[in-house]
């Protein structure tokens, strides 16, 4: 799993069939630092997230193992929306509070 935080919406009307009723959304990659780190990646929604929120997501064939991304053409899936991290007792992140 990877960390990301939603940048926005991606659209794709014309789009294969196994695809049909998937939300895309555009992530930056983001580091344990809670600073971005370079790079984004649009993956499918599987957890309901929204634009500004930190969320986990997988890649590569794990992306295929939720229910709404078994047996499509996927590559990255939101699985998680991201409520809080620590690293070595020091909380970076905490949802709902404003970015320093």
């Amino acid at each position: 799993m990877k960390l990301a935080k939603v940048l926005g919406t991606v659209v794709a009307t014309q789009k294969d069939a196994k695809l049909e009723g998937l939300r895309f959304l555009m992530l930056g990659l983001w580091g344990p630092d809670n600073k971005p780190a370079g790079g984004s990646i649009v993956a499918v929604d599987a957890v309901g997230a929204g634009v500004g929120e930190m969320v986990l997501f997988a890649s590569g064939s794990s992306a295929r193992q939720t229910a709404s991304t078994d047996k499509k053409p996927v590559d990255a899936v939101i699985m998680a929306i991201v409520d809080s991290w620590e690293i070595e007792g020091d909380e970076k992140y905490r949802k709902g509070e404003a970015e320093a």
